[in-house]
């Protein structure tokens, strides 16, 4: 995909998710992009989040406890890129995972059930199953749905809704 491609459905996506959610005042869980994976960028996404009040944390890997930590997001300035080029906060306030509402989950692709294919590390499926019953995780996708995922694994924690850039799936 092209940098102007990838651009473009950055900006369709993050329009149909504001459109398409309630996530003003709320607290709100954001991946950062890639960016040599050419993931969705979710920079704006942050900036308008901001601009209505939502309080925004992002992710930080712990790769001995096999786990994420989520810090509050206040500046750029926080962020550094970790030796997997994840653009992540050096310091900052903790919020518990049970205090979020909202999660944008990062993924390669998914399919009509709401399963996804991550990374392979099965970093969220143990931090959404630590988030509170009301939490609802919302995918980003650069491209339409598979059909079926055939390896689903029991831990594996499903998506409540995904984003693309021509329509809204919600499962």
């Amino acid at each position: 995909m092209s940098p102007g491609d990838l651009s473009r459905r950055s900006e369709q996506i993050i329009n149909a998710a504001l459109s398409s959610f309630a996530l003003a005042q709320k607290t709100v869980s954001l991946f950062l992009p890639i960016e040599r994976k050419k993931e969705i960028n979710t920079y704006t996404l942050w900036e308008k989040l901001m601009a209505m009040d939502a309080q925004v944390a992002v992710p930080k890997v712990n790769s001995s406890k096999q786990d994420l930590k989520h810090y509050m997001l206040v500046d750029h300035k926080q962020l550094e890129l970790s030796e997997m080029g994840i653009p992540e906060p050096k310091s900052g306030k903790i919020i518990a995972a049970h205090k979020i509402d909202v999660v944008f989950v990062p993924l390669m692709c998914f399919d009509l059930n709401g399963h996804r294919i991550g990374y392979g590390g099965g970093y969220y499926d143990r931090f959404l199953k630590k988030c509170n019953n009301q939490c609802i995780f919302i995918g980003l996708s650069a491209y339409p749905p598979v059909e079926k995922i055939e390896d689903v694994a029991p831990h594996d924690i499903k998506l409540h809704a995904c984003v693309t850039p021509d329509e809204v799936f919600r499962f």
